[in-house]
């Protein structure tokens, strides 16, 4: 292993002023956790503590090689700096260390740090070479010093070991797949499909534990998992917040999570795995596995709601921002009364727009009950969706009425997770039936049977949905002053929460709630809501640049960029890191866009687009000014919270 294999960029500081041994150990140390070398700063520490205790690791002529082996250390590593005006670090010749470098290596990781503390020790008895690492004007000159010293003296032996490794490692015809696979899928598909996808990919990569992960995203699944890595894998991870295609796992030790366990968990679940910590799963009894093991309750209600919301999201959106540029292409002078229909242009959005948009509430209900049931639960869920959006009723249809009044939002959620739980029913029921009526079961008997029954209580139950419906539009309608400022701040604030996990998501499903019944200002504060976290961790990085690490610095101008498209998932990052911080900053900004706003009669009638869509918007320049003063208020909480970074 050769020593810049050890020794990464984030390990590495020049110039440090430390002014004992103790602060030296634990900058050093800082260095190793910066690196995600190790798990434990306080375990590694008592490590290298015992090592000195032993005998001081100075070896002299101002170096010092402080290592440990302990099982706090996650993988191999280096860490390196430079005293320039040394510290006393009991050193044998008596001379203060200016050159320290600490060895991390893992409990039953094999004599590593012992290899590298050789070859190490022998090029610094070199002056010269002591001497350009301690005036290596950057990192990476200090790395070409190291690299082009240990090839000139170790360059056969580096060579021979390469050439040894090579003839270990079989052909790529005979080499065995990925140790493990994942398969990743958000409700809306956009950022934490793929960013769980990354984080199991380079968790796997560091432990030495190839991971192959396959995203369900808003674009169709992507880096498909083959049957041959299926076969050949010791597990797959399951990290989920909707169903999945799983059937093809029957066999395979599965473990399945949420979504953002893959983000923010993915060496944990990768451990579980390897440790063989995780049942087989079985087609014919693994939806249960899944639901009464890995999940909890309230997660695979979750699970099925989401699987409804992200395949209603496309007609929302779709149909809404086109129904929003008819309002925005026609002329109101004409005929009020027929605002949108005025034009021929405007008439084509609104009639192509609505067909898509009023199609949300059988959408959501037929995909809820397909996550439920799988596909026998499609046509009840389409059917039961429909009633919920007609408000057909019993009283209706004994006067020859086909439609009454809609059970809205509400009553689709409802006819979602019965039509499934029907069909669920009607399989068991049918289980025990003769083996030649397997045909008939999902073509005739689930549909008729299921249909006829979603009917049936749908036709009941519409008319308590409708006046739940009817009297949640009258109270938002009602809300002013006060009241309509403080429900804005409350559902824009939400949207920072957790940056489009659970807590964001309901105020975003009741965003569009509130727009399918025409109540445009509350999707107005939730946009806004979940626009402000990017841009005002954008606006921190920018202007509160020792706050701030490089890497921080550089990504942070993309959050304006995705700040802009209502993309709040680019927080995500910057919370996960500090969240103590981060969010309750952006709570607060967004909280304060929100109210705004409330207060400005802010409206809009599309559900998604940003920027994109702030033509559409009432009071649109009003509703830049939430947008900036809620950024800017979130940027400097953050910033004024963070603490200065030193940089190396």
């Amino acid at each position: 292993m050769r020593i810049t294999e050890l020794l990464k960029k984030e390990g590495i500081a020049l110039g440090v002023k430390v002014d004992s041994k103790e602060a030296a150990i634990d900058y050093l140390i800082d260095l190793h956790d910066k690196s995600g070398n190790i798990s434990s700063k306080e375990e590694y520490k008592k490590g290298i503590i015992a090592r000195e205790e032993e005998g001081s690791t100075a070896i002299g002529e101002g170096i010092a090689i402080p290592h440990s082996k302990n099982a706090a250390v996650k993988r191999p590593g280096l860490a390196a700096m430079t005293v320039p005006n040394g510290v006393d670090y009991e050193a044998l010749d008596g001379k203060p260390s200016n050159l320290f470098f600490m060895i991390a290596a893992p409990d039953g990781g094999g004599d590593v740090h012992l290899e590298v503390l050789s070859r190490l020790s022998m090029l610094l008895m070199d002056e010269a070479f002591r001497n350009k690492l301690l005036n290596a004007k950057d990192k990476d000159a200090f790395l070409q010093v190291i690299d082009n010293s240990e090839m000139e003296k170790f360059g056969d032996e580096i060579r021979r070991e390469d050439n040894a490794l090579k003839e270990k490692q079989p052909n790529a015809d005979e080499r065995k797949g990925y140790r493990v696979l994942a398969v990743t899928a958000c409700p809306t598909g956009i950022a934490h499909t793929y960013m769980a996808a990354e984080a199991l990919e380079k968790a796997g990569e560091r432990m030495g534990y190839p991971c192959k992960a396959e995203t369900n995203g808003s674009g169709g699944v992507k880096n498909e998992l083959t049957k041959e890595d299926i076969e050949e894998c010791d597990g797959i991870i399951v990290a989920a917040d909707k169903n999945v295609e799983t059937a093809r796992f029957d066999g395979k030790p599965v473990l399945f999570t949420k979504v953002a366990d893959g983000i923010h968990k993915p060496e944990e679940l990768i451990k579980r795995i390897q440790n063989q910590e995780v049942p087989v799963y079985h087609e014919q009894g693994g939806r249960k596995m899944a639901e009464t093991g890995s999940d909890s309750v309230g997660h695979t209600i979750y699970k099925h709601l989401m699987n409804g919301v992200s395949h209603m999201l496309p007609f929302v959106i779709g149909g809404g921002i086109m129904i929003a540029l008819a309002f925005l292409l026609d002329d109101y002078s004409i005929n009020p009364a027929n605002f949108g229909m005025n034009t021929p242009v405007a008439a084509f959005f609104k009639t192509v727009g609505g067909a898509a948009f009023s199609y949300m509430l059988p959408i959501l209900a037929a995909f809820i009950a397909m996550s439920i049931a799988e596909r026998p639960g499609l046509a009840v869920g389409f059917a039961g969706g429909v009633l919920a959006m007609n408000g057909t009723n019993f009283k209706d249809l004994s006067e020859g009425v086909v439609t009454g009044v809609s059970g809205g939002f509400l009553a689709a959620l409802f006819a979602g997770f019965v039509a499934g739980y029907i069909v669920k029913g009607l399989q068991k029921l049918t289980e025990k039936l003769p083996k030649s009526l397997d045909g008939i079961r999902p073509m005739l008997i689930y549909p008729l049977c299921g249909v006829l029954l979603i009917g049936f209580i749908m036709c009941a139950v519409n008319p308590v949905m409708g006046w739940i419906n009817t009297g949640i539009i009258n109270w938002l309608d009602s809300l002013g002053g006060t009241s309509k400022v403080f429900l804005g701040m409350i559902v824009a604030g939400m949207m920072s929460v957790d940056m489009g996990g659970p807590v964001n998501k309901a105020a975003y499903v009741f965003g569009n709630a509130s727009l399918a019944a025409d109540n445009f200002d509350v999707m107005a504060a939730v946009m806004v809501g979940g626009m402000v976290p990017p841009i005002a961790i954008a606006l921190s990085t920018t202007f509160a640049k020792n706050k701030w690490s490089a890497e921080d610095r550089r990504n942070g101008a993309v959050n304006y960029i995705m700040g802009l498209c209502f993309i709040s998932e680019g927080a995500i990052p910057y919370a996960a890191k500090d969240p103590l911080r981060v969010i309750p900053s952006c709570v607060i900004g967004s909280a304060v866009s929100g109210a705004l706003s409330m207060a400005f009669g802010c409206t809009l009638r599309a559900p998604h687009g940003g920027i994109f869509v702030f033509p559409v918007v009432g009071h649109a320049l009003l509703y830049i000014a939430a947008l900036a003063v809620g950024s800017i208020v979130g940027g400097i909480i953050l910033s004024m919270l963070k603490k200065k970074v030193t940089e190396e």
